[in-house]
Order: structure tokens, then C-alpha cells, then sequence
């Protein structure tokens, strides 16, 4: 669950990029893109309705919750699954893994990949997750104590699992390299990108990556309203005003961003029909233990992968910020920013206000965002928020705005001291 995510055995060990490291290294870059989000689905569509503002929050409707303190959340909306999964899938997946082999199939279709274009062991999938098929296991689990253990699907074996994910896109597309789950929480999204472009570098042409996270049910309502960071304003407007003076806290929402890594070479000699932009720099680490009077080490995190980039914090033409939405972590990563870049040193964006957090998609959504972004030279908007809380000196984009955009910085925090940061650079 979100409230006691921790790292798995395959969680990034990150470190600074050695001195001695060679000049030229290969190039890990996006060649697909495909995104299910609360306001809206499919790539196109969700970037359309972001520059315009558009939100999608609003009152839950996949459970009642009327009995919680929470009600509002981000739900993908106009998505039948049946138009998307085979029928033979569909007893055995959850909402959440439903939604991320739609993504992989558009990211795959977007990135041009036909069957035989790769070799299968050439083709990894590295995915992000906060605690699994939470809406699954609750079914289930809710057949077991009411009616007993032989109304219990056996799909629960793996339908569950946080893994599940990246089992099912290996399996539907014959990807059989190496692959792995990320457990960070909200940071996974950009760690399972980061690894991605390790195992690129290592030599496989391809991995999918990303996050698609859904845990819109009371199972995974209930630990996050424990962490006592979820807003509980009623009004689908209000309630999520990341880096505003009126912050109270996030909405949850879900959905995500799949995406499609590739050798830079391979994708030129396979034909690969477009860039969206270049995994330039990557970097995670843990924050002390609560308690211990050491600060935060998101900072470190961002500056870090700056170098591991080679770019200067001047170089840097827009970040795409973690945005928690409470006025302390608000608080805190506003003086990293002013830390790195100086007071309004550069525009920030949090769009992720019009979607929710996404828990392990989230960060992943920002990536792609950030890509578009690059694509497009316009930052989208923090929708919702008029202006920044004047004590926070940062340069909050709140309406779209054009741009000679060249480098993006995506920071992602998980529950549980998680930081990860991701430099992005345009396609040339």
C-alpha cells in the first residue's frame, strides 16, 4: 500500500556518475509515448486538454466515499476495457494492469515497433508500482470472508502482485530481456526510467518503462488517508493547489504513462519515426530517518543527476516539480529550487494538478509531459492555482506558456524518503 511502500530488492542504487566515466556513452532516448489519464486518454487528448487546463478531478464514482474524509479523485475517464483487452485477459487483470497494457500498446504502436523489428530478447520492461492490484485483492479477498475460499479466483496467485504490470506487457509482446518493478511510490515512475536507460546502456536496443497505477477503491483509499496528506476539501477546484497559499493537501488519481526507451543507434537503424527526446541524467536517493535534524535529500538528488547529465542548473529551461500539495513539502521543495536556481530562477509547472497524483504513474506522466513539452516549446500549466504562495520564490507557471524549451528537470518524492530526478533533453 502507498502508506508503507518500501524498496524491493530491485530498487535503484544510485551514486554519482564516476569521473572517470567515458566521454561518449550511448544515448538512451523516447521513441513512443502512451498515456492514460484523468483528463484524458490517449497521448494527443491528454496534451490537448493540459495546455487548455482542463481538469480531471472530481467526486469519486468507482466506490462510495461518503464514509471517508476524502471524496475527490482523478478517474480516467471513457475507458471500456473491453474495447482494448482481449476477453481471455480480462478475468485474470486488475483496472490498474488493464490500463497499463492499453498504454504499452499505444506506446509500442507510437514508437513504430512491429513484430521481428527486435529481437525478443533484445526487448525489456522495467514498470513502476505503489502496491499492486489493490481493487483485485480487495474483491477477492472480500469473496473469501463472505462466501468462502472456493469463490476465490485463482488468478489471485499473480493478479495481485505488484509485478503484475510488467509481467503482462512482457508476455502480450514477447519481450523477454531483462525486466524488473520499481516499489518507490511516487518516484517510481522516474527510477523505472532510470533504469531503463541502464539497461540500454548495458547493450539491450529497448525497454519499456514507465508507470500505471490504480487504487481507487477503498483498499487503497484507507493508507493514504492514514499518511494524513490527502486533502478533504470537497470541491474538485480547490482541493488540490499544489505550491498555492490555499495548499491542504493531494488528490489521488490514476492512470499513468508507458514509455518506450530505446538505443539511440538501434532506433535509427530500425527506422524509428520520431524522438520525443533523450534520457540525459538520472539520479535517486533516500532521505534520513525521520527525526535524525538532517535535511531532506531531494537537493541532492536534483544535482546529481544535473551532472550526471553534464548540464548547469543555467542550462535548465523548465522543471516539472513533485508538486505534494501540502503546505510543508510544498515548502520544502521551493527552497530546493531557490537553492539550485535561484530566487524565480526558472519556470516550474506542476500539471499533475488537473490529473491527481497518480502514485506510481505520476512521475512517469510528468516524463512524457516534460517530453511533449520539449516537442511542442510550450510549458502546460499548474491548472488550478492562481499564484504561488509568495513565500515559496519560485517562477510557478500558471497559464501555458511558450518557450525555446531545451532541457527539463522532473523531481519526484515517494512516501517513505524516495527522491528521483530525471533530466530530459530535446530531440535534435
Amino acid at each position: 500500500m502507498t502508506a508503507t511502500a518500501t524498496a524491493t530488492p530491485t530498487a535503484p542504487a544510485v551514486r554519482p556518475a564516476p569521473a572517470t566515466a567515458p566521454a561518449v556513452r550511448t544515448t538512451a532516448v523516447v521513441t513512443g509515448l502512451g498515456i492514460a489519464a484523468p483528463n484524458g486518454l490517449g497521448t494527443e487528448d491528454y496534451w490537448r486538454a493540459t495546455l487548455a487546463g482542463e481538469s480531471g478531478l472530481g467526486r469519486v464514482t468507482r466506490f462510495d466515499p461518503s464514509q471517508y474524509p476524502s471524496t475527490i479523485g482523478g478517474e480516467v475517464p471513457g475507458y471500456v476495457a473491453e474495447e482494448h483487452i482481449p476477453s481471455r485477459l480480462m478475468p485474470q487483470t486488475d483496472h490498474m494492469t488493464r490500463l497499463a497494457l492499453t498504454a504499452a500498446d499505444w506506446a509500442v504502436a507510437d514508437a513504430g515497433i512491429a513484430p521481428g523489428d527486435l529481437p525478443e530478447y533484445g526487448m525489456g520492461v522495467v514498470t513502476a508500482a505503489s502496491g499492486g492490484a489493490v481493487e483485485f485483492g480487495q474483491r477477492e479477498l472480500q469473496n473469501l470472508w463472505s462466501q468462502g475460499k472456493q469463490y476465490v479466483s485463482a488468478y489471485q496467485s499473480f493478479a495481485w502482485f505488484y509485478a503484475v504490470n510488467t509481467g503482462q506487457i512482457s508476455i502480450r509482446h514477447k519481450m523477454r530481456g531483462p525486466s524488473g518493478v520499481l516499489l518507490t511510490e511516487q518516484a517510481g515512475g522516474v527510477d523505472s526510467i532510470g533504469h531503463a536507460r541502464r539497461h540500454v546502456r548495458k547493450g539491450v536496443p529497448m525497454v519499456v518503462s514507465g508507470g500505471v497505477d490504480a487504487a481507487l477503491c477503498p483498499w487503497g483509499w484507507v493508507p493514504q488517508i492514514a499518511s494524513g496528506l490527502m486533502s478533504t476539501v470537497s470541491d474538485p477546484s480547490r482541493a488540490y493547489l499544489p505550491f498555492s497559499a490555499e495548499a491542504s493537501g493531494y488528490v489521488p488519481g490514476e492512470g499513468g504513462a508507458i514509455l518506450i526507451v530505446e538505443d539511440a543507434e538501434s532506433a535509427r537503424e530500425r527506422g524509428a519515426e520520431h524522438v520525443y527526446g533523450a534520457v540525459a541524467g538520472y539520479a535517486a536517493t533516500l532521505d534520513p530517518a525521520p527525526g535524525s535534524g538532517r535535511p531532506s535529500a531531494l537537493r541532492r538528488a536534483a544535482e546529481n543527476a544535473l551532472a550526471d547529465a553534464g548540464v548547469r542548473p543555467e542550462d535548465v529551461d523548465v522543471v516539472f516539480a513533485d508538486a505534494a500539495g501540502t503546505p510543508e513539502l510544498d515548502r520544502a521543495e521551493a527552497k530546493v529550487l531557490e537553492e539550485i536556481f535561484g530566487a524565480r530562477g526558472v519556470p516550474v509547472t506542476a500539471p499533475k494538478s488537473m490529473t491527481g497524483r497518480l502514485l506510481a504513474g505520476g512521475a512517469a506522466l510528468d516524463a512524457a509531459t516534460a517530453l511533449l513539452a520539449l516537442r511542442d516549446g510550450v510549458i502546460p500549466p499548474t491548472a488550478g492555482v492562481a499564484e504561488a504562495d509568495p513565500g515559496h520564490r519560485i517562477d510557478l507557471v500558471t497559464g501555458a506558456r511558450e518557450a525555446d524549451l531545451r532541457t527539463a528537470l522532473v523531481l519526484a518524492r515517494g512516501h517513505g524518503g524516495f527522491n528521483a530526478a530525471l533530466v530530459l533533453r530535446r530531440a535534435h
